[in-house]
């Protein structure tokens, strides 16, 4: 073999392009027999394919080339003894034929999500989710490549395999289940697919909150996995924890001075909760808690605070209290957020109108023309008539406007 006379006469730019067909034909799996055809070749081209073969090619608009004959050339030449294939070659790097490398990719693509239909036949809850091809079509987005699907379709199964857990922190599940306390981080592609998981396996609380972030604690939440474990927190007063309970330990002292309590998610999501079954009132805003604790004190019914947008540590609390029997009586702002909270609520758990209806917001709002009701109007799911009014009349009312009669129901324990 002669590599210098191989590089000097085929491995120039005046045979690139010649060069480059031949190991498109090899890439597609066809021999260098035949003949090849370039266009629009240039004088240094023609050149260069008479000095391989010897002879003056035709003028025409396209270049034949003979590659029986360049074959012989290379062989005899010493250029390569195996000839012209082995040729284009060594001079830049093994050819792989595509459908091979497709096979080789597509079984590389199987193997890495394999783990999927063996997830799917260990666990009837998830065995919808691991077929649907939106989900495998998910893993190969987020992974890109087979090797990194592979790792993460590890992880994925890692986590699963310790869900529904019993108010386990986020932080710890990553550790314990994939060695990474940061895995589970919000948008890591591990923590997106085991939340598809969890939607389509575990939640049936109707739509989800519109924000990202709350879908995603919402999330954790129904699958047992404490989020801002203490940074989420709820507003009580005179909760009705079952005696003996972690909740009535907590919350025992301030019942008997009547004062509120705040709880963390902590508190609440680490033990099974446990409640008296007993009418639980619900409000959106803490001065309507706060005025009850001063007006009534312990003699208050027992009273949760939603808080506006309510924190997972809220919902996880309510959905608790209803579990349990007690009845919940909700009011909050007659407002198109204040409504959504409402709907929100209602999606999550059962509870009754306390003051909050059309009959009462009417009763509420002045009857002289306003347009203090801003935003997007929002249907009442539970009172239609509700949306009407508040159209008709445009009157915002909120919950501070109707607090005295709020407290005479707390007081009369009536709602």
């Amino acid at each position: 073999m002669d590599p210098e006379r191989l590089h000097r006469q085929l491995g120039g730019p005046e045979t690139a392009r010649l060069v480059q067909r031949l190991r498109s034909r090899l890439a597609h799996g066809r021999a260098l027999t035949g003949s090849l055809s370039l266009a629009e070749p240039t004088d240094a081209e023609r050149r260069a394919v008479e000095r391989l073969l010897g002879r003056r090619p035709g003028r025409g608009s396209s270049l034949t080339v003979n590659l029986d004959d360049l074959d012989r050339v290379v062989r005899r030449s010493g250029m390569h003894v195996d000839g012209l294939a082995a040729a284009v070659q060594l001079l830049g790097g093994e050819v792989r034929v595509l459908a091979d490398v497709r096979a080789a990719e597509a079984a590389a693509w199987r193997d890495a999500l394999s783990p999927l239909p063996a997830l799917g036949s260990r666990s009837a809850e998830l065995a919808g989710w691991c077929a649907d091809p939106g989900t495998a079509a998910l893993v190969r987005r987020l992974g890109r490549t087979p090797e990194a699907a592979a790792r993460l379709t590890a992880d994925l199964v890692a986590v699963l395999g310790e869900l529904p857990a019993a108010g386990v922190p986020l932080a710890r599940l990553a550790a314990r289940s994939v060695g990474d306390a940061h895995a589970l981080d919000a948008d890591s592609p591990v923590a997106t697919l085991v939340l598809s998981a969890v939607r389509a396996t575990w939640w049936r609380a109707g739509p989800l909150p519109t924000s990202a972030a709350e879908q995603r604690r919402a999330l954790w939440d129904v699958a047992g996995v404490l989020v801002d474990e203490l940074s989420s927190t709820v507003l009580v007063l005179n909760l009705p924890a079952a005696a003996g309970s972690r909740l009535q330990d907590l919350t025992a002292t301030a019942a008997e001075l009547g004062e509120p309590v705040v709880l963390t998610l902590r508190q609440i999501g680490r033990d099974r909760l446990r409640f008296r079954a007993t009418p639980v009132y619900v409000c959106e805003n803490p001065t309507v808690l706060a005025a009850a604790a001063d007006r009534l004190g312990r003699a208050c019914p027992p009273l949760v605070c939603a808080g506006g947008q309510p924190s997972t540590a809220a919902v996880r609390l309510l959905c608790g209290l209803a579990e349990q029997g007690c009845q919940l009586r909700y009011h909050g702002d007659f407002d198109w957020g204040g409504v959504r909270i409402a709907n929100l609520l209602r999606s999550r758990m059962p509870w009754r109108p306390w003051r909050y209806d059309a009959a009462e917001y009417l009763a509420a709002a002045p009857a002289a023309a306003s347009d203090s009701l801003r935003g997007t109007p929002v249907d009442a799911i539970w009172d239609p008539e509700l949306t009407t009014a508040m159209r008709q009349r445009g009157v915002r009312v909120e919950e501070e406007l109707v607090l005295d009669d709020l407290l005479l129901d707390l007081a009369d324990g009536r709602g």
